[in-house]
């Protein structure tokens, strides 16, 4: 009789040691210079980011499980999980890998965890690439009509009435737990079987007691981060999706404009995810930026 195949094992992760003893992994992925990537959610497994559209094949993706999520351990104090905690988390990461300065990638949440290691550490960043990014850390407005301005834009989807209601009431105030999950179609170019899918994979990769900590009290100083980031030197990409209802372009113009000489890209009829929905667009900007950024 032929030998039934053992069943399939998860290979090996590199971990690394937290300041503070938790055991952290990272996947790498890709070819050419790493960029280090911190997944948004908050708190989200970073196996979302994938191959971010493709651009393995021009970097390798050094992609960071934040602590509790996906493979790297559960800490013993909770209140590690806020952001601001884990600027050493990140420090650690280069410290195992060993370059003097990182090329680092943030999306979403994780955006404002790369915003607060650029201003704590500014001259340990090489590039900083933000994709659309979350404004928390940095402490700006986006107004109702940021985001409902920017969801008509999608009034022809067969999908916007019901979902621009529901959008009105988390704007005013007033949401039920049922209309967070009515605007899903809002993060995503196309709302189809596979946007569906990634929706659905996204509610089981979160850890939901780390997001209720991550933007606690005493996460964000907004005021000190913003008087580090105007002084930061080196080059910046902020890369906002024209249908984002998360970071509406007007802010996202604002965003860049926190830096010296920050490089504004909006995505066309891109979502909150821009490589899924243009990955050769969303590639062609980020490798433009990075190489351009390293003098090539």
């Amino acid at each position: 009789m032929p030998r039934t195949p053992p069943p399939a094992t998860l290979a090996p992760m590199p971990t690394f040691t937290a300041s503070d003893g938790t055991t952290l992994a990272y996947h790498a992925t890709g070819d050419g210079p790493p960029l280090v990537c911190l997944p948004g959610g908050p708190m989200q497994d970073s196996v979302y980011l994938g191959d971010l559209g493709g651009l393995t094949a021009r970097r390798t993706l050094i992609r960071l499980d934040l602590r509790g999520t996906g493979r790297s351990a559960v800490p013993t104090d909770t209140a590690s999980y806020r952001c601001d905690r884990q600027v050493a988390d990140v420090e650690a990461l280069r410290e195992e890998l060993g370059p003097e300065r990182l090329d680092l990638l943030g999306h979403s949440a994780g955006a404002n965890l790369a915003a607060l290691y650029t201003a704590r550490h500014p001259d340990r960043v090489g590039r900083l690439a933000l994709i659309t990014p979350s404004v928390f850390a940095v402490g700006l407005d986006i107004s109702a009509e940021d985001r409902l301005g920017t969801a008509r834009l999608r009034r022809d989807e067969p999908w916007f009435a019901a979902a621009y209601a529901s959008l009105e009431a988390i704007t005013a105030g007033r949401a039920k737990a049922a209309d967070w999950d009515a605007v899903a179609p809002f993060w995503f170019a196309r709302w189809d079987d596979e946007a569906r899918a990634f929706r659905a994979a996204e509610q089981r990769q979160r850890n939901d007691e780390a997001a209720a900590l991550y933007a606690s009290d005493g996460a964000f100083d907004p005021h000190v981060t913003r008087s580090s980031l105007a002084a930061f030197p080196s080059p910046v990409l902020v890369l906002a999706g024209e249908y984002d209802v998360a970071g509406p372009a007007r802010v996202m113009t604002e965003y860049a404009g926190l830096f010296p000489g920050a490089e504004l890209v909006v995505q066309n009829r891109a979502g909150h995810f821009p490589w899924r929905d243009d990955p050769q667009g969303f590639v062609t900007a980020l490798v433009a930026f990075l190489d351009q950024a390293s003098g090539s």
